[in-house]
């Protein structure tokens, strides 16, 4: 039977190792090649191949070298030994780095569907009023609805521009349905259910679907959340109440 052997330099090609990593395992008695050429040069037999393909394995899932020569030496494992012990780690490592790709992905996702604005442009945009305030909670809301993926998709797609254009369409309106409720416009009048079905077109052109049982729904938590309570009794003391029966009188009107 032929034996083969092979030299420092080509070792260190077969493997993608530098040539000097491989002097540092012989000289350190990690790797000690199995024979010398005439000219004492190191040589690798197939034993030894083994051997650094061990030693590379464990490397590469972070052992030190003095734990690679402990488990390797180790009188009491054999062959199949190691191949069980490299099985389990590798179980182990594929299981960390999936959580890692898992992880990765979650993030890659919240940056895609995330309003699209640097720091810079969201102050600029929005101000102190910071639309991922509630971002979390409304997610842990709504988060398994269709309106809520639908919301999302939308706004990873605006601009700086769309923002502002639609910041304006809110300030508009929102200056708009102060005026009317310092007027003492009816909630159940011409102005204020046309007001009414305006926010709603809203919410459906900038966000979602919003069918009049929904909005109505909004006009609930509207009343009932203090957040959005204060968030529209801000531009006008009572504005979110009226709001409320403004939204139910403008569904009456078009689902009768």
């Amino acid at each position: 039977m032929s034996y083969t052997s092979y030299s420092v330099g080509q070792v260190a090609g077969f493997a993608g190792v530098t040539v000097r990593t491989l002097h540092h395992y012989d000289e350190i008695g990690l790797l000690v090649p199995g024979e010398r050429s005439t000219a004492g040069h190191r040589r690798y037999g197939d034993a030894d191949l083994d051997r650094l393909q061990r030693i590379l394995f464990y490397r590469e899932l972070g052992f030190p070298l003095d734990e690679v020569a402990a488990l390797l030496d180790d009188p009491e494992a054999d062959p199949r030994a190691h191949l069980r012990r490299q099985h389990e780690l590798l179980t182990a490592r594929i299981e960390k780095l999936q959580k890692m790709a898992e992880a990765v992905e979650h993030a890659m996702e919240a940056r895609r569907m995330g309003i699209n604005l640097t720091p810079e442009e969201r102050f600029e945009v929005f101000g102190d009023k910071d639309p991922d305030r509630y971002a979390e909670e409304a997610e842990q809301r709504w988060g398994g609805t269709e309106a809520y993926a639908e919301s999302q998709r939308r706004a990873a797609r605006y601009s700086k521009a769309d923002w502002q254009r639609m910041k304006a369409e809110v300030d508009d309106w929102s200056g708009r349905y102060a005026a009317l409720v310092a007027e003492a416009e009816p909630p159940t009048g011409e102005r204020a259910m046309d007001l009414a079905e305006e926010h709603r077109r809203h919410i459906t052109t900038w966000f979602y679907d919003c069918p009049y049982d929904m909005h109505r729904c909004l006009g609930e938590m509207y009343v009932a959340d203090e957040r959005f309570k204060a968030f529209y009794d801000s531009m006008a003391p009572g504005l979110a109440e009226h709001l409320k029966e403004a939204i139910d009188a403008n569904a009456a009107r078009h689902t009768a």
